[in-house]
């Protein structure tokens, strides 16, 4: 396990460098495969040493040979260059905003004003955040990508190529190991300095992946061992973990349960499964889904206020996605879908987010509804969203019920101690409509709350301006539900597993 240091003392860089490594062994016959194995990650932590082994800064025209202590543009970076000053030839890089056990990131350029455009947000974010016991700190870090690579090229003339054949019977062993390292520095820090962690990083990372490897391997095969980064609660910081490709989270559970006690984390939540990885800026999402818009979103100011607001990430589905004409009946399988994204991207459920035909056949498995129901335009509400929960998922609910919508601005209490300790996405069903609760903002001395709405009836693209600006995704006031209506509020609960 490779990891970066735990504290964050001030606003600073984060380096990630990314390659790949040829792994190629030619043992002598099978059982001296795991020796072969060793002795070629042994070669490959030597390379890391060698003066061929280049970074290149993304987006820039830096070059580093870190081994030989050169720089290009030659005369204009050395290693003695501040790690804050490396920044200027850089075309496009990213600010990450971390808060304690949550994380706000933008990709922007070198514009000034977007700049401070950006850091004013941010604060005004953390200034509500900080009256929730939910959020504490934030610090600000930019973002370098880095490129691993090898030159093979020499100065000078070069002898004429010659091919040779030679046939001979024997093993082999070939893969691409996927090189995913991050470390963390100050500004302040000279880029000589960040290089030589780098290249420690990616020598420990080998150890762990050779580590990896031998301990899954099964018989001739060979499992290819993959980084992944994962944001834990302060002070421990980003850490990285090494897994076998192609093994669930499922099979896993000893190693989580093992990484559990290292870091001195509760076991009745995941943090290492694979789920739980941390998305960086440049990592898009590839299902066309936007992922918690609420984050762009100013906050309510309620006198003595808090904030308890949905934990973790979610994807917004909404009407007439999927290529689902569902506009005018879908909007609790819609509400539906975002609950289980949920459930998913924080590591609870291993299977994709259900279609309409599987929400509306899983309640015909359980008996709810009879088999003409699958394919129709039937609603469903809150009592339906919950048993799909439990038949597909194994997730328990509970069901709050008003008889009035007027009785909704008293839930408050209850709502912000749902949001404090499950942080699901909330379900509410009522007349004909239903929505999704992302939060509130409670004042338990005057009784003032407001409801972070996320609305399925939106049916445009994935504008997430239009949505914010439109108030398809926004808080709202007690006069948002139709007060006579009646209202039922499915809560999920979080499993206690990790």
């Amino acid at each position: 396990m490779v990891y970066t240091d735990a504290t964050v003392p001030e606003n600073g860089i984060i380096w990630r460098v990314k390659g790949q490594l040829e792994l190629r062994c030619y043992p002598e016959s099978t059982d001296a495969i795991k020796k072969s194995i060793s002795q070629t990650f042994e070669t490959l932590r030597s390379q890391m040493k060698s003066e061929s082994l280049v970074f290149t800064v993304c987006d820039s025209s830096v070059v580093i040979w870190p081994n030989k202590d050169v720089y290009s543009p030659h005369g204009e970076v050395s290693s003695n260059t501040l790690c804050e000053e490396l920044q200027r030839w850089i075309k496009c890089f990213h600010y990450l905003f971390v808060y304690s056990l949550c994380v706000i990131f933008v990709c922007v350029g070198l514009c000034e004003h977007t700049y401070m455009y950006l850091c004013v947000c941010a604060c005004m974010y953390v200034n509500v955040c900080m009256h929730a016991c939910t959020f504490m700190c934030v610090c600000m870090f930019v973002v370098i990508n880095l490129c691993l690579m090898k030159e093979v090229s020499r100065p000078g003339p070069l002898p004429v190529p010659t091919l040779t054949r030679t046939l001979q019977s024997g093993h082999a062993l070939l893969t691409t190991l996927p090189m995913d390292c991050v470390i963390r520095s100050t500004a302040h820090q000279p880029i000589g300095v960040a290089c030589n962690h780098l290249l420690d990083a990616l020598t420990s990372q080998l150890s762990e992946m050779e580590k990896a490897a031998l301990q899954n391997m099964k018989g001739t095969t060979l499992l290819v061992p993959e980084p992944y980064h994962f944001l834990l609660p302060e002070p421990r910081g980003l850490v990285t973990i090494v897994y076998p490709a192609g093994v669930p989270d499922s099979q896993l559970e000893s190693h989580r349960k093992e990484l559990h006690g290292r870091f001195d984390l509760p076991e009745d939540r995941p943090y290492f499964r694979k789920p739980n990885a941390f998305r960086f800026p440049d990592q898009v999402h590839k299902d066309g889904y936007l992922r918690n818009p609420h984050q762009v979103l100013t906050h309510p100011s309620l006198d003595n206020g808090k904030l308890y607001l949905v934990q973790g990430v979610y994807s917004y589905h909404h009407y007439m996605q999927d290529r689902m004409e569902d506009n005018g009946w879908g909007c609790a399988y819609r509400s539906l879908q975002t609950v289980c994204s949920w459930f998913q991207q924080q590591g609870y459920a291993e299977r994709p987010v259900p279609s309409h035909r599987e929400i509306q056949q899983a309640l015909v498995d359980m008996g709810d509804k009879q088999a003409s129901f699958v394919g129709s335009r039937q609603w469903i509400g809150s009592i339906e969203v919950a048993a799909v929960l439990d038949q597909l998922l194994g997730i328990t609910s509970k069901i709050m019920f008003v008889s009035q919508g007027c009785e909704l601005a008293s839930k408050g209490r209850e709502l912000a101690n749902h949001f404090l300790t499950e942080g699901t996405p909330v379900m509410i069903g009522g007349g004909v409509l239903a929505h999704t609760i992302l939060g509130v903002a409670w004042s338990e001395t005057t009784g003032q709350i407001r409801y972070l709405i996320l609305d399925p009836h939106y049916t445009g693209a994935e504008d997430l301006q239009v949505i914010s600006d439109k108030g398809w995704c926004g808080w709202k006031g007690p006069d948002f539900w139709d007060q006579t209506a009646y209202y039922n509020l499915c809560l999920p609960q979080r499993p206690r597993i990790f």
